[in-house]
């Protein structure tokens, strides 16, 4: 070797050292937290049942309503049941394979009874099931755990880091040991856009004699047949379609805690809040740009993050508890010596190989797509005239004219 340095001929793990640089990645693979490793190149894991509080019925006929074998499972005879969007109350008098039969427990104030449950079907929510003195094993409502098992593939990734003999010699970033490590926190740089990108559209292929190894990402596990999807037809990001989306996930167990989209949508997010900013004397920052929305349907916050990588018209409504990040045992991102003798410099090989894991991601993820352009929306916000309120001397206090403000004098 040409060139000496503190670290020759030794393999350095960057485990570590890259999750760092992940979890300050304002990106999508910020929310992957470490896991257990994995042990084969087919990375198996078992899927959480989330089981929404809630069951939907495709059709109602004397009191008898047609749902999935899922749904039916979460009930009880005795369960209480409450149409959504109204008071009354129903008690689950019979449950089977794929219908559950209710009657009027208590009419709370609302005209509907079993008769006047529409026949299309509706949605129910699960109030509680009443537990009688002396109860015992079985009589509860059953939770598992675990279901069904997911699997995911490994992915090889490996980068290259070269100082040559003329860059050593300028030493302009200090000794050897220094332009090394600067050129490494370069290269893990560039591996948390990779794996941001791999993260999101990767897809999934088991590796053998033929075929490399690739780890599919959340449009692969996310979309298709199961997958909570929402069609914005054109309409611009807003709060309602955002609602939509959260009250979907969340009706399947899942907790929204995130708005995934690109800078374009994050500013259209953002201008649909600007009037409703608030700025308290403790600020230390102005600006209009809103980073956390209170959802309507649980009252939470949730993050917007703002991707590069997102395809502008698309969107995701995200639970990221499901998200982890798993290196093959014993083959965590590591960079090692790969000089070749006579070669005028220093080359060293960062390389590694894991996968993602995306648990229950078609009930913890929305995607929502053909969203109107963010160039688009946001052009259309620009040119919006707003509306003066102006009040009159009418006969109540209350009342208010509308008027254009381009028509006022």
């Amino acid at each position: 070797m040409l060139y000496s340095y503190s670290f020759a001929n030794r393999k350095r793990d960057l485990s570590d050292i890259l999750s760092s640089v992940i979890k300050d990645e304002p990106r999508f693979i910020s929310n992957f937290r470490r896991v257990p490793d994995a042990r084969l190149g087919k990375h198996e894991w078992l899927e959480d049942q989330l089981q929404g509080r809630g069951i939907t019925a495709t059709a109602i006929a004397s009191g008898v309503l047609t749902v999935s074998a899922s749904d039916a499972a979460k009930v009880r005879v005795g369960t209480l049941l409450g149409m959504k969007n109204d008071p009354a109350l129903f008690a689950v008098t019979a449950v089977a394979t794929t219908s559950v039969t209710v009657t009027l427990a208590a009419a709370n104030g609302s005209s509907l009874t079993v008769a006047a449950l529409p026949e299309t079907g509706a949605s129910f929510n699960i109030i509680s099931t009443p537990m009688g003195e002396g109860t015992g094993n079985g009589d509860g409502e059953e939770n598992y755990t675990h279901s069904q098992a997911q699997w995911n593939a490994t992915q090889i990734f490996r980068k290259e880091i070269v100082l040559s003999g003329t860059a050593l010699a300028v030493n302009l970033y200090g000794g050897a040991d220094n332009q090394l490590n600067r050129q490494t926190a370069f290269a893990l740089a560039d591996l948390a856009r990779d794996l941001n990108r791999v993260a999101l559209f990767g897809r999934r292929v088991e590796g053998d004699a033929s075929h490399k190894g690739e780890a599919g990402g959340l449009y692969y596990f996310g979309t298709g047949d199961g997958a909570l999807e929402i069609d914005a037809d054109g309409a611009k990001l807003d709060s309602f379609v955002i609602n939509d989306g959260a009250q979907s996930v969340l009706g399947e167990g899942g907790d929204p805690l995130q708005i995934l989209c690109g800078p374009g949508q994050a500013r259209v997010i953002s201008n649909e809040f600007r009037d409703r900013l608030q700025i308290v004397r403790s600020d230390d920052r102005r600006g209009a740009y809103v980073a956390v929305i209170v959802n309507d349907i649980n009252g939470r916050g949730m993050t917007v993050m703002a991707d590069p990588d997102m395809p502008d018209t698309d969107a995701w409504i995200i639970d990221p508890a499901g998200f982890g990040l798993a290196n093959l045992k014993g083959r965590a991102i590591a960079d090692e010596d790969a000089t070749p003798k006579g070669f005028d410099g220093i080359r060293r090989t960062a390389l590694g190989e894991l996968t993602f894991e995306f648990r229950n991601v078609k009930q913890r993820c929305c995607r929502i797509k053909n969203l109107m352009s963010s160039a688009s929306a946001i052009a259309a916000l620009r040119s919006y005239t707003p509306t003066v309120i102006a009040t009159t001397k009418a006969d109540s206090p209350l009342a208010v004219v509308s008027q254009s403000a381009e028509s006022e004098e």
